[in-house]
């Protein structure tokens, strides 16, 4: 006589109900309705929630929201987390060379697409774009850093080159230095700017001070200086438009 084996669908012969299948990691299902809201309202989503999209592809398995508001308590930011310096974002658990390497690269991806686009058009009149474009590149940064756009004689961007970096309140300026880039160049005018890491764009008596040594150097040469853009968290402040160039 056969003995029958039980099957998979009823009781085993001691009463044991079969095995239940694995559950899958509650944030698999978390990840599919975040991605289908960005892609209906991306600007609905808070920072941490656009920070947890950047991480999925960066940690593949595991639950990144925690990281993620981890990240914007400690910078404050989605943007400053992006301009973070990648020493800074390895002082956070959980942030490996790649994860930082992935967050960089969105930085720069979009500082990129700003520079673009104050490249096609003469810089003077797309003034908006072009601190948005300065706003990506330097607001956040921990540091500061004297960053100089060199023009053409149509007022065309020629090259964008940062001069100097410095500590959180200072970085070097030298008014010859930047002189002698200029003519290598061929450049007509210039627009410099720098950041405060403090968050509070207004000019110091040293700002001051420099940009003037700045202009005279460069007036004899015939090179004019349009403005000096300082970016801070909280805005900008324009030489121009505070009437001090």
């Amino acid at each position: 006589m056969k003995s029958r084996v039980p099957s998979s669908s009823t009781p085993d012969l001691l009463g044991a109900e079969p095995a239940a299948k694995p559950e899958q990691p509650h944030y698999i299902g978390h990840r599919d309705r975040l991605r289908e809201r960005f892609l209906k309202n991306a600007e609905a989503l808070p920072d941490y929630e656009l920070l947890e999209l950047v991480l999925f592809r960066s940690i593949p398995r595991k639950d990144v929201k925690p990281l993620a508001k981890k990240l914007v308590d400690r910078f404050g930011s989605y943007a400053a987390v992006l301009s973070a310096e990648p020493s800074q974002l390895a002082e956070i658990k959980g942030i490996g060379d790649n994860v930082a390497a992935d967050l960089k690269l969105v930085a720069v991806a979009g500082q990129r697409i700003a520079r673009s686009v104050i490249g096609e058009t003469p810089v003077m009149s797309s003034w908006s774009a072009l601190v948005e474009y300065l706003r990506s590149a330097m607001a956040f940064s921990g540091r500061e850093e004297f960053r100089v756009l060199f023009l053409n004689k149509r007022n065309q961007l020629i090259r964008d080159e940062v001069q100097g970096r410095g500590t959180v309140d200072h970085t070097p300026a030298y008014p010859r230095e930047v002189a002698k880039r200029a003519l290598e160049l061929g450049a007509t005018a210039l627009i410099l700017a720098h950041n405060h890491p403090s968050g509070d764009p207004k000019p110091s008596g040293a700002d001051i001070k420099m940009t003037r040594e700045i202009v005279s150097v460069l007036a004899p040469l015939g090179i004019v200086v349009h403005d000096h853009v300082i970016l801070g968290r909280d805005g900008h402040a324009s030489f121009k438009g505070l009437k001090l160039i």
